[in-house]
């Protein structure tokens, strides 16, 4: 099978010259009319790779984006976010809709020096490579959107004076706060998606549980777990804290907890024979969250049972 090359883009004005876009009044950020756009004409033979950020809302595209591990239609009100250095492919179909518009906010990491988003903007998790899905947007969700970026064109097609980038860095955390609102309110509106996360995590455990090769395997870290269902650990982590009020560690210890009752009450391990089965170094630890879980150490569980 032959490697797919990747297309690497360097600068914002490059990213304009691809497109068939005039240059950018701005070298550093600039907001596209996606109504202008030109598509290369090898766009679905390479991979991508950006050294900016992107964030886009495309309707009318005839595609699909495939970003980490994932593959997105692009929808009407779907928004996308693209952090630098991040490879994407575009399987786009042969033609375009009539309507095709949307945006591109186009933001080089230069753009954010001496600015406090320029630590910040990393720990927004829609930014990350793993995330589980795109953000889809309600029609007003879409248009309080719309409106930031708006503002951001205006601010950056005026004359340029000691407050422009401050008033557009503004504006861009005022885009992400709302994202990240809204990505909320999709943890708890994308009810069956997320629920069948949660049901593919507690298959998972309960085989990692059950696997009687934990010794040598250890004890299932947060990592791990959201690899295995193909998310961020990030993402993982806000999902179940919505949907059960507990954190990935908290619910992997919960299962732990569980097994670790089953062997206490219906076999004759000794603690420490159990503690190493379970993927315990040390026996001292499996007591003391056994004791923090239940408040009763494993032998005192196991004599209630007697």
């Amino acid at each position: 099978m032959e490697r797919r090359v990747t297309k690497r883009i360097k600068t914002i004005t490059e990213f304009h010259r691809s497109r068939g876009l005039p240059p950018p009044e701005h070298p550093l950020i600039s907001v596209i009319d996606y109504s202008n756009v030109k598509r290369p004409a090898d766009i679905g033979e390479v991979n991508w790779m950006l050294d900016f950020y992107q964030i886009s809302l495309k309707i009318g595209m005839n595609g699909k984006l495939k970003y980490g591990q994932q593959e997105y239609d692009f929808d009407e009100g779907t928004l996308f976010f693209i952090s630098p250095n991040q490879v994407f492919r575009i399987e786009a179909d042969s033609g375009l809709k009539e309507k095709q518009s949307g945006w591109m906010l186009l933001i080089h990491p230069d753009f954010l020096w001496n600015t406090s988003l320029a630590k910040t903007i990393k720990q927004y998790d829609f930014f990350d490579y793993s995330v589980n899905e795109a953000l889809f947007l309600s029609k007003k969700e879409e248009l309080t959107i719309n409106g930031i970026i708006e503002n951001i064109e205006q601010e950056y097609h005026a004359v340029i004076d000691k407050f422009s980038q401050n008033i557009i860095i503004s504006h861009i955390e005022t885009l992400l706060n709302y994202s990240e609102r809204f990505y909320e309110r999709q943890f708890i509106t994308r009810k069956i998606t997320n629920h069948t996360i949660l049901n593919r995590l507690e298959t998972l455990l309960a085989d990692y549980f059950n696997d009687n090769d934990l010794v040598s395997k250890g004890l299932p870290t947060v990592q791990f777990t959201a690899k295995e269902l193909g998310i961020s650990p990030n993402y993982l982590s806000r999902l179940l804290t919505t949907l059960t009020g507990q954190s990935t560690q908290q619910l992997i210890h919960d299962k732990l907890i569980e097994k670790a009752k089953e062997k206490l009450s219906t076999t004759e391990l000794s603690v420490s024979e159990i503690a190493y089965e379970l993927g315990f170094e040390h026996p001292q630890s499996f007591t003391k969250l056994f004791k923090n879980k239940t408040r009763l150490s494993p032998l005192e569980f196991r004599t209630s049972f007697q």
